[in-house]
């Protein structure tokens, strides 16, 4: 979470209380003051400093009930795509390991992943990446405040000191589990990837399932109950049979995505707007919310996608704006993103059903095609949905208005296609795109085979 509060801040001890407040003169200390060392409020305050602004920036975080707590960089990096990626990764090694002895390597003995080097290393990684967020601060003259921050006035900022929740979290957690071995069941109360193209979500799932990953359908968590064992029983319901069923695991993680923190930080007493349904700031374009100098941006913005890198974006071309420097806004349109499961989906632009929604089904075409990576070839691996599809307005120069990517590196070869959305490319500019061989990318800019035509769309040959 980023709030801004544009406005030089002056601040005093009172106790464990640190407050910015306004003296007499008119005068503040600080040009800007951040709360929350997340992606986007460490971009925004180093982006502001060296545009010269005199810089603040408060984060803390809150010990969970387990005395869980972490360092400087928000949730990307100490409990986001951070560690995910890197777990992810070790599951893609581990069937990378499995797929050695069919292209000739010869592995003696059993292979099996030991939690604890993995968690040492992923953990090692993230503290590295919070002293480095540290020490960038403190080259940019950026004060950091290992504070709780809120909001007293449009010009005032409190900090308290220690004496004084995502769509496809659990896919991917699901995913990495069962690539290291262990027996994992993942419970969908209505549908999965939610906001995402339901058809992609589906054949995700579907690979899951063949890769080992269990899916309790259609059912909610009635009770959890701790054995003696030290196992924990879990009671559901199937909503569609109405009947009630259990089993005991080991671990039960609640995938059920983040509350923004939005009562704690005095946003109330200003009368700053928020959505009373998901308790996030409403915003406009600029990132304004309804009380001057404040400003907010990132996943705490109403309608904004939780994602880091548009957090990052947004942030600095905040400052620019507050600098004087630009008039520039941000882009919310055609944002690619990646779930990164076993078999990675990755996204630029509308879903075909917001497509259909926008231009009517008879005003859209769409190209698809199922292929088969190369390297799944001689490991036998299944890829029977690895599958692209490209969403394109009917007539016309056809542009692109969404592009859909199952397979090895999905993210890699969605952000390379995601510029030419800037660029307003047209499916006349993906079949002129010359494809590299051998590769999965080249079969974007090979697809033919429209949805309407019926034709089986499975690429043969190379």
């Amino acid at each position: 979470m980023a709030v801004l509060c544009r406005g030089r801040h002056r601040w005093k001890n009172i106790s464990s209380l640190r407050v910015w407040t306004r003296s007499l003169t008119g005068q503040y200390d600080y040009d800007l003051v951040v709360i929350g060392g997340g992606s986007g409020g460490l971009a925004c305050s180093k982006e502001a400093a060296g545009l010269g602004l005199k810089v603040a920036v408060l984060d803390y975080v809150e010990p969970s009930v387990r005395g869980t707590k972490w360092g400087l960089g928000g949730t990307c990096v100490n409990v986001g795509c951070i560690p995910k990626k890197l777990m992810h990764q070790a599951a893609l090694l581990g069937t990378a390991v499995k797929h050695a002895r069919k292209y000739g390597w010869q592995i003696s003995g059993p292979v099996y992943h030991d939690w604890a080097t993995m968690a040492e290393a992923v953990q090692n990684h993230v503290k590295s990446l919070n002293w480095g967020h540290r020490v960038q601060l403190q080259d940019k003259k950026v004060t950091y405040l290992n504070m709780k921050g809120s909001l007293v006035d449009e010009h005032t900022v409190k900090g308290l000191t220690k004496a004084g929740k995502e769509v496809n979290v659990a896919l991917e957690c699901a995913g990495f589990l069962t690539g290291v071995g262990l027996d994992t069941t993942v419970m969908v109360r209505s549908i999965a990837l939610r906001g995402f193209d339901q058809q992609m979500a589906g054949l995700v799932t579907d690979y899951m399932e063949a890769y080992g990953t269990k899916f309790a359908w259609k059912c909610v968590p009635k009770r959890l109950d701790k054995l003696s064992s030290g196992a924990l029983r879990v009671t559901w319901t199937d909503t569609q049979t109405g009947n009630e069923h259990e089993d005991t695991y080991d671990s039960v993680l609640w995938a059920v995505g983040r509350a923004p923190e939005t009562k704690a930080v005095g946003l109330d007493k200003l009368g700053v707007q928020l959505n009373k349904e998901t308790g996030k700031i409403v915003v406009g374009a600029d990132e304004s919310t309804s009380v001057p100098n404040i400003y907010a941006f990132g996943d705490i913005g109403e309608g904004r996608p939780e994602l880091t890198p548009t957090a990052i974006k947004a942030g600095k071309l905040l400052a620019r704006r507050l600098a004087g420097q630009s008039t520039e806004l941000m882009n919310y349109d055609s944002v690619p993103t990646t779930v990164f499961t076993p078999l990675e989906y990755g996204c630029v632009g509308l879903s075909e059903h917001e497509a259909e929604k926008r231009y009517g089904k008879d005003n859209i075409e769409v190209y698809h095609a199922f292929y088969k990576p190369l390297e799944f070839t001689v490991a036998g691996h299944d890829a029977n949905q690895c599958y692209i599809k490209v969403v394109c307005e009917r007539d016309g120069d056809q542009r692109i208005l969404g592009l859909h990517f199952t397979g090895p590196n999905a993210g890699e070869v969605t952000q390379g296609f995601a510029m030419g959305f800037q660029c307003g490319a047209t499916y006349s500019h993906l079949l002129q795109t010359v494809g590299i061989h051998p590769t999965c990318a080249e079969e974007v800019v090979k697809v033919n085979i429209t949805k309407r035509s019926g034709l089986d769309a499975t690429v043969t040959g190379c």
